[in-house]
């Protein structure tokens, strides 16, 4: 039985939509049941009924700072659906520890940074200020704690020089659309575990490839 997913989004859904894809494979072990919105205007929505994916709005604008009484109503919906699993795309909206509590496990978030570098808003002009040579994108386990739960997957790009934050930004989204789909795979095959604050995949193995950058001709 494939395990039965949300995608929460916010905006135009790019995540979701390289997860919808991935999903419609026979063989991937999770479908996307359900995409719901905080926001009305959300591109992301056409997206998803163009997939043929259920949505559903549930504005957060009119429960101001009472995020509890969001989340109830986000759960009910979440439990009509029989969801299993989340996948948060772009999900503007913080979570109470209560909610992320009842979820831990089987709620995932992507960041664009090599976690725990460059959390919070603005990964990428972060990584240029600091002017490393690498960064990348992030599949995490989300906890009340900002950008810090336990890592599922990683992805690496080089940064250039002559990087913006719009050009790194670009890359760094082709990476993302790579390794969001597989940890919710490795996720709704069972293949991770949580021990401690880490995260362990079973049959994994390091890579023979490396990324040194730069590379000077």
């Amino acid at each position: 039985m494939k395990r039965r997913v949300a995608i929460l989004i916010s905006g135009r859904g790019s995540n979701m939509s390289a997860l919808i894809r991935a999903a419609s494979a026979a063989d991937f072990p999770a479908e996307i049941s359900l995409v719901i919105s905080n926001k009305a205007d959300a591109l992301g929505l056409e997206r998803a009924k163009a997939s043929g994916v259920n949505t559903l709005v549930i504005e957060s604008k009119p429960f101001g700072k009472d995020r509890a009484g969001f989340e109830k109503v986000l759960q009910a919906a979440l439990d009509e659906h029989g969801i299993e699993l989340i996948c948060l795309g772009g999900f503007m909206r913080l979570f109470t520890a209560e909610f992320t509590k009842a979820w831990y496990g089987r709620m995932l978030n992507i960041h664009p940074s090599l976690l725990p570098s460059f959390p919070g808003l603005d990964p990428h002009g972060q990584a240029l200020r600091a002017g490393v040579k690498l960064s990348g994108a992030t599949v995490h386990f989300v906890i009340p704690e900002t950008d810090a739960g336990p890592i599922v997957m990683q992805g690496a790009v080089p940064v250039s020089d002559h990087d913006t934050g719009d050009t790194l930004s670009e890359r760094i989204l082709e990476v993302e659309h790579r390794i969001y789909p597989e940890a919710l795979r490795l996720l709704a095959t069972g293949k991770v575990r949580i021990e401690g604050e880490v995260c362990k995949t079973a049959g994994s193995s390091a890579s023979e490839n490396f990324l040194v950058a730069p590379v000077v001709h």
